[in-house]
């Protein structure tokens, strides 16, 4: 993948371009984000493309739950804004895995560790989210292996 962080640069100066003003604000407060992340701490220092996309994936995160934030609030223009928001976020994202691939994880994972309760969960999760690497967000995994460690 080329450079994320110019990538980002490069399409911010097409969102201007074109006057997509969603696109311009979103990619604007992701480099900001990116920003603050790389000066933080004692010494500044740039972010790996890995170290990037846990930005993106913190800032598609907060859309996410902004937009319910807003719906459940009843402002429906500012969720659908948000939802707007993080569909160009997560345009940066790989794209997250299917509810099929993930159950194949979650129970290949099971079955490789011998896990069989609850109290597996810690162990079972830490070997998903190896080969999950932020293709789905953490609560999906962990409500599927919850579900696979109770029914199983």
């Amino acid at each position: 993948m080329a450079d994320l962080k110019q990538t980002l640069r490069d399409d911010l100066t097409e969102a201007i371009r074109g006057r997509d003003d969603v696109r311009v604000a979103t990619i604007r407060m992701v480099l900001a984000a990116i920003t603050n992340e790389e000066v933080a701490g004692d010494v500044a220092r740039t972010l790996t493309d890995d170290e990037l996309q846990v930005v993106l994936r913190r800032e598609a995160k907060k859309r996410r739950e902004a937009a319910t934030a807003f719906a459940d609030g009843n402002r429906p223009e500012r969720a659908e804004r948000e939802r707007a928001e993080l569909a160009v976020v997560e345009g940066y994202l790989p794209s997250q895995l299917g509810d099929d691939e993930l159950s194949a994880l979650v129970r290949t994972a099971v079955q490789e560790s011998g896990a069989s309760g609850m109290q597996a969960m810690g162990q079972v999760m830490k070997t998903v989210q190896a080969s999950v690497a932020g293709r789905a967000e953490g609560g999906r995994v962990a409500a599927e292996v919850r579900r696979q460690l109770s029914a199983g």
